[in-house]
């Protein structure tokens, strides 16, 4: 095959790839809701447990997870579990976003949410990780947690696995 570019001819070599079906790999998908019903306004509840169930429902042994919040005041995120840094989160979030008074945000027309918005834009949506093994491939610390900030009524959390 030629091609012409600036008045110069190259010679490319004209790929071809052969594929046996058993040398193929099949990509698997899973997808399910976890459902939390928080009886309080904050809260961050560990769910890596969860998601590992979820992970040994999908016989996925290698590929990805992302493990995102489906409500804009919650959040999903990785660190350790350790019930004094999540008492130093609250802390600095109340800080940063205080709930009270709900009249300094804009937002708080009908609702009283809007620190709650902000809070999850803070922490973060989702966390996305790597599966080896048919394990999350984790640090020693690591845990997944969902971060509440507006609760006292059902929300969801998606769970999707891709893989082999």
């Amino acid at each position: 095959m030629f091609l012409s570019h600036l008045g110069m001819h190259l010679q490319l070599p004209l790929l071809c790839f052969a594929c046996r079906l058993d040398m193929m790999t099949i990509m698997k998908s899973y997808r399910k809701e976890l459902w939390f019903d928080i009886p309080t306004r904050r809260a961050f509840i560990n769910i890596t447990q969860k998601v590992e169930e979820c992970l040994r429902e999908s016989g996925i042994r290698e590929g990805l997870v992302l493990v995102n919040a489906m409500h804009i005041t919650a959040s999903v995120f990785v660190n350790d579990d350790e019930s004094g840094l999540h008492h130093d989160f609250d802390l600095w979030l109340e800080k940063l976003a205080p709930h009270e008074p709900v009249s300094q945000y804009s937002h708080n027309s009908g609702e009283d949410n809007a620190d709650g918005h902000l809070k999850r834009q803070i922490m973060g949506r989702e966390v996305v990780a790597a599966i080896t093994n048919g394990r999350l491939d984790f640090g020693p610390w690591e845990q997944i947690f969902y971060g509440e900030f507006d609760g006292r009524r059902k929300k969801r959390v998606l769970v999707k696995i891709i893989g082999e």
